[in-house]
């Protein structure tokens, strides 16, 4: 069954080995600095410089665009499914969970997105997907509405409590813990 493993930056490391992930995506900050787990291929690890904002024109912030959802979707698009996806952000509770939902739409794309919105929120009380990570996907995807109503659906998760990464299927079998 395949999986995506969502993780602040400081778990990624730990959370690699456990769910034996070869392939990661990151969304961080531009200049971020970190290192990518020894266990994940460096050919298949897509990083992406964008701020957790919702929109463009904020100084020298970088706001997510159709380039770097386009990665995303061609990333998922080549990834191997036999290990766990392990895609991560600063916290794991914004950028992270909407490349999480694309990353699923774009393997499975007959799935209903209320229901992967619903898993979504039962693997992460206090997930609160990036919006304009969400209609740049629903865009991209042709979703035509359907993700970002379902993303609106769910609201904003919990009051972040620190580091809970969390890990569901990309197909509707329910979450995995």
């Amino acid at each position: 069954m395949a999986t995506i493993v969502v993780s602040p930056l400081g778990k990624i490391a730990e959370l690699a080995v456990r769910h034996r992930c070869r392939e990661m995506v990151s969304l961080i900050a531009p200049k971020q600095d970190f290192h990518r787990p020894a266990v994940i291929d460096a050919g298949r690890h897509l990083i992406l410089g964008v701020n957790d904002i919702t929109f463009a024109g904020t100084g020298d912030l970088v706001a997510p665009g159709e380039e770097h959802v386009d990665a995303i979707i061609g990333f998922a698009c080549g990834w191997q499914q036999g290990s766990p996806l392990l895609v991560h952000c600063l916290m794991g509770v914004s950028r992270s969970p909407a490349a999480a939902l694309i990353a699923a739409l774009a393997v499975a794309p007959e799935q209903d997105e209320g229901a992967l919105a619903e898993r979504l929120r039962r693997a992460s009380p206090q997930a609160t997907p990036n919006a304009r990570l969400i209609e740049i996907g629903d865009h991209l995807l042709h979703r035509n509405g359907r993700l970002v109503a379902a993303v609106r659906t769910i609201g904003r998760g919990a009051d972040y409590r620190g580091d809970s990464p969390f890990t569901f299927s990309i197909l509707p079998e329910g979450p995995v813990k």
